[in-house]
């Protein structure tokens, strides 16, 4: 892992389960000055404990005036944000045989639009900082799914892919500020998301193993940080692949249960 440059003011959300929980640690290890964001107010104070580094900010990203009042609390207490590392989401997989549009729109909810409320409230921040004459990074948590469609991902996959073309228009258009803009597409990470998952995770690594690749590539400002890549390259060739030749790969990867036919994505 290499460690970020300087004592940076940070943002990050999703931070007490997962790859967020191994980021908190690693970062706040670091000496960096980070606001920790999460909707459990319990777990983010067991987090922080009594560090004056670490700044407890209880937030559910879906509520987007909640999202914009963080904003207002993270400029009186940090003036302006070097990084911002958005990471909050959650994961459902959708059966076609009983369409769910609720299943969906909690789905898009956070992934999407939570990411989003946070892109508005943290881009002022970022500005501020990039004022002071700093380098601003901004990073968010995509998916390997996004770059290839898989069986019953429709929705998990679709916001991860949404997000991900957000932030690459939003890159060409923040260029010129000076502010700069990593996406992150892990492959299959241990996690308590992960753990309720009924299919094979094929190269799964650690959470603190995914910490580590994160961190390394936002110190050197990657402007895709995938992993693990014995995963993820095949799966970012895969992608580009012409529609009939996805089509037809996409049919061989879905596995109908005996009886059922109940499609399951096998990466």
């Amino acid at each position: 892992m290499t460690a970020l440059h300087g004592r940076q003011r940070i943002w990050l959300t999703g931070a007490t389960s997962g790859i967020g929980r191994a980021l908190a640690e690693r970062l706040l290890a670091q000496g960096h000055r980070v606001a920790l964001s999460a909707r459990s107010a319990s777990a983010l104070g067991e987090l922080a404990g009594d560090r004056d580094d670490a700044l407890p900010l209880p937030l559910d990203v879906s509520d987007r005036a909640a999202v914009r009042r963080a904003g207002e609390r993270l400029a009186e207490a940090f003036g302006g944000l070097d990084l911002v590392i958005l990471n909050a989401g959650t994961c459902e997989y959708l059966d076609a045989r009983d369409f769910d549009l609720d299943l969906v729109e909690r789905v898009f909810a956070p992934n999407l639009f939570g990411a989003l409320h946070c892109v508005d409230a943290a881009l002022p921040l970022l500005r501020r900082a990039r004022a002071e004459g700093g380098r601003p990074l901004l990073a968010a948590t995509s998916s390997a799914s996004a770059y290839l469609p898989l069986p019953r991902a429709a929705a998990y996959g679709a916001s991860k892919a949404a997000l991900s073309h957000f932030m690459e228009s939003l890159r060409l258009d923040l260029h010129a500020e000076g502010i700069d803009i990593s996406l992150i597409h892990p492959g299959f990470v241990e996690t308590p998301l992960t753990a309720r998952n009924d299919f094979p995770m094929p190269m799964r690594i650690t959470a603190p193993a995914a910490a580590d690749a994160i961190l390394t590539g936002l110190a050197r400002r990657r402007l895709d940080i995938h992993f693990p890549r014995r995963f993820t390259l095949p799966v970012r060739l895969l992608g580009i692949l012409p529609p009939g030749l996805r089509h037809c790969l996409g049919l061989r990867l879905t596995r109908t249960t005996a009886g059922q036919g109940a499609p399951e994505p096998r990466p």
